[in-house]
């Protein structure tokens, strides 16, 4: 996975942070959605694509004998 430089990450948040003035929160969601979308993209993926690629394979479940 490519880390995004510092850089990136103050551009981003200096984006959001004027998007969304008074709402710290809204704008960690933001920044969060940023970089999610910003690591799909990399991979060529959507966003809920990237999502599902990282979910872990289920775990088979063995049935006790007893």
């Amino acid at each position: 996975m490519n880390k995004p430089s510092q850089r990136e990450l103050r551009k981003i948040a200096k984006t959001v942070a004027t998007e969304f003035p008074n709402d710290p929160a809204l704008q960690r969601v933001h920044v969060a959605q940023r970089l999610i979308a910003r690591q799909a993209a990399l991979r060529g993926m959507t966003i809920p694509q990237y999502i599902r690629s990282l979910r872990k394979a289920p775990v088979e479940r063995r049935r006790r004998v007893g």
